[in-house]
């Protein structure tokens, strides 16, 4: 979780912080709201037979994994002090070395994986927060990590 510091940046020390396991089931209709949210009609994703014959079942689309957000209360988030002010999204990845399929159950776990710092043009010095979550399945099966970078500018963000 970012939390706002009143000027605080985040700290190296928080590198290795973890969050609270999260636990998210893969259901059909949440893969087939996602898959048509993103306008992606690849019928793995949503007609069963097709799926199961192609790929062994219904998967979600690459991205569905982000909608952790919504099974998370906030404690699965490692907390490191940002000014939320100036915060901006600067990259995601996500690397899969299993399959997904619907009726999984999978549990994520985010840590802080590296803080560092690069001087910008305009904005001044940047802190760069990359958290990895690691996600494994009801067997206990790693399937995939997401890598997400938050970037703290050295001052306000224009709106």
């Amino acid at each position: 979780m970012l939390t706002t510091s009143g000027g605080n940046m985040a700290d190296k020390n928080d590198i290795g912080r973890v969050g609270k396991p999260v636990v998210m089931k893969i259901e059909a209709g949440k893969v087939r709201e996602f898959a048509k949210a993103i306008k992606d009609r690849n019928p793995i994703y949503l007609d069963e037979a097709v799926a199961k014959q192609e790929v062994g079942g219904i998967m979600p689309p690459p991205t569905f994994l982000m909608t952790l957000a919504l099974w998370d209360d906030g404690d699965g988030q490692p907390r490191v002090q940002l000014d939320t002010r100036r915060i901006l999204h600067g990259e995601q990845e996500f690397e899969y070395f299993k399959p997904i399929y619907v009726g999984d159950t999978l549990t994520a776990v985010t840590k802080v994986a590296n803080i560092f710092e690069k001087t910008g043009g305009r904005g001044g010095t940047m802190t760069f927060v990359v958290m990895d979550t690691d996600f494994t399945n009801q067997k206990g099966e790693k399937v995939a990590v997401v890598h997400f970078t938050v970037i703290e500018t050295g001052q306000a963000v224009a709106s």
